[in-house]
């Protein structure tokens, strides 16, 4: 072959070799440039922001039970662990939506470990072809709560019906027996009792509504407290007198405490009452106010009756009573210190209890303090006197 010729196919070689390698360079670094092929998502556009800013539980399970998606509820409710549902009820009812495609509403207590059980009402429904959604909403509370006045009304009603028979047979009597003045006398005397007690207890029933309904906004009042003690004192002063029981209020004056006015006088007066009422006579009740920086407390010591280790934590309770055979004697509708309980706890305080079967309680009321520098009102922080000794007892006598 011309040497020419051989050259020439030598180079055409070289240059389609060159440029299958240019191409295939170009077409590698194409292919390695490409974006890979992304899967379908699985959980729907939006369900996971939506379900991070729920306040609620919900859950999105997929075909395989596996937790796809939670919000922060539902783990800190102890319904999912992981990738799981820990509730078996809950995931069986999560099955029968997947299966049927239907719509699912219940409410379930939950029972978890380490905690008390909770009451949901769950709705679950099919989300697309292959998941379920979950919702769940709290209803402990508000179980608790219907419980609650259930049995309160159960209590009231209970509790209504003794002085309304009571009068109801009296006035029976008081007309059996109208030629003779002296036991009308008589009759009409008990009806007057019976009718003060019913008065009581409807009193009673309305301030624990009153309470109940109390609004947050109403905690920041200032309650003088020489002004709320007076009050309870003057209010018991009768029946002290009566039986010759002295009331004595002694320690630190000036003080206030943030609160409702008259929620605080409800309470330091049935404190005082209670003391009274189950006081012996020729006795003393002592009313004494204290405060530090924080708190202020307000303690009635009685001589009375006192109480049983096994019954002082029951007689916070609605209608309890210490001694329910004196009850009738002494007016009581043992309604008094579950009012005083009800003005701590919305008040952010504390009521404590010392007490010694035949010598007598100590029932103090502990309320958060205000002073002067928190609003500017003059007259209302401590002057912080050294509190009296025993021998002072009879100082501030009413």
């Amino acid at each position: 072959m011309d040497p020419t010729l051989q050259a020439a196919l030598a180079a055409l070689v070289g240059v389609v070799v060159g440029a299958v390698g240019v191409l295939g360079w170009h077409v590698s670094d194409r292919l390695q440039h490409r974006p890979a092929p992304q899967p379908a998502p699985l959980l729907p556009a939006g369900v996971a922001t939506v379900l991070s800013t729920l306040r609620s539980s919900g859950v999105v399970v997929d075909e395989h039970d596996t937790v796809l998606k939670a919000s922060a509820p539902a783990y800190a409710l102890g319904l999912v662990r992981g990738d799981r549902l820990l509730i078996p009820e809950l995931a069986e009812l999560v099955r029968q939506v997947r299966r049927d495609g239907q719509i699912r509403e219940r409410e379930m207590t939950l029972e978890r470990d380490l905690a008390p059980p909770l009451t949901v009402n769950a709705r679950v429904a099919p989300l697309g072809s292959r998941l379920v959604l979950a919702m769940l909403e709290d209803r402990t509370r508000e179980r608790r709560v219907e419980e609650v006045r259930r049995d309160f009304v159960a209590n009231v009603s209970h509790e209504l019906k003794t002085p309304v028979g009571a009068i109801k047979i009296l006035a029976e009597a008081v007309e059996d027996a109208a030629e003779d003045p002296e036991a009308v006398r008589r009759f009409a005397s008990r009806m007057r009792v019976e009718s003060d007690r019913l008065t009581e207890l409807v009193h009673q029933v309305i301030e624990l509504s009153r309470l109940q309904a109390t609004d947050p906004g109403d905690l920041q009042g200032v309650v003088p407290l020489d002004q709320v003690v007076a009050e309870a004192v003057d209010t018991s002063a009768l029946d002290a007198a009566s039986r010759d029981v002295t009331l004595v209020v002694r320690g630190e004056t000036g003080l206030a405490v943030r609160g409702v006015p008259h929620l605080v006088s409800a309470a330091v007066s049935n404190l005082v009452a209670n003391a009274v009422a189950y006081s012996g006579d020729h006795t003393c009740v002592v009313v004494e106010t204290r405060a530090d920086e924080r708190v202020v407390e307000i303690s009635v010591i009685d001589q009375g009756i006192g109480i049983a280790p096994a019954e002082i934590e029951r007689i916070f309770e609605r209608f309890y009573r210490v001694d329910p055979a004196r009850h009738r004697s002494t007016g009581g509708t043992g309604l008094g210190l579950s009012i005083v309980k009800h003005v701590a706890a919305t008040h952010g305080g504390d009521v404590k209890v010392w007490s010694v079967e035949g010598q007598g309680s100590t029932f103090t009321l502990v309320l958060p303090r205000h002073l002067a520098t928190d609003t500017g009102t003059p007259g209302t922080e401590a002057a912080a006197p050294a509190s009296p000794t025993t021998g002072d007892l009879q100082e501030g006598t009413i």
